[in-house]
């Protein structure tokens, strides 16, 4: 059985994401969760202390995916395009908690400190990506291909008829190659 403090952030994270910052109580969560308000309120003081845990949870995942990304044993590149894109597994739940952050990141409360931890998130990914690439520019260029294909993960959008991740990458490994000599 999950930890009480995990329920409480899963519940919190599912909350967000079909139905807004706005519309999350600690009420709401609590029941969520399967915890007695108390119980929530012992993990988490408050929505501010809500939210904070999971801006952490997201830092930590994303922490856990960049280490990830530099020992893939078809390296960084591969690693960042082929999980990103739509069924490509990122793993502990990142995809998630990355989406319940976005949805925070409208609220004008939590919005500056999710808005900064979303760009901790893209800059770990970042940084990772050059670890491999040399060229600054080749990194962010990998990374838009592998946001891009997050963007559909996130919406729920397929890819092409005909056209799958393999593909793209072999292109992207030439493009980088010739960008690289």
């Amino acid at each position: 059985m999950a930890r009480a403090r995990d329920r409480v952030l899963d519940a919190y994270e599912t909350l967000l994401i079909e139905h807004g910052a706005a519309a999350v109580t600690l009420d709401a969560v609590a029941a969520a969760a399967a915890v007695s308000k108390g119980g929530l309120l012992y993990h988490f003081a408050s929505k501010d202390a809500l939210a904070a845990g999971l801006l952490d949870r997201l830092r930590e995942r994303s922490a856990a995916d960049a280490q990830a990304i530099r020992t893939a044993p078809d390296g960084a590149v591969a690693y960042y395009v082929r999980t990103s894109a739509p069924g490509g597994g990122v793993q502990g739940g990142m995809t998630r908690t990355y989406l319940a952050v976005l949805r925070l990141a409208d609220n004008t409360v939590s919005g500056h400190a999710a808005r900064d931890t979303l760009a901790a998130v893209d800059a770990d990914a970042y940084a990772a990506l050059r670890d491999e690439l040399d060229d600054p520019l080749l990194a962010w260029l990998a990374q838009l291909v592998g946001d891009g294909l997050y963007l559909r993960t996130l919406t729920g959008t397929p890819l092409p008829p005909g056209l799958g991740v393999e593909d793209l990458l072999e292109r992207l490994r030439r493009c980088l190659a010739a960008g690289n000599g």
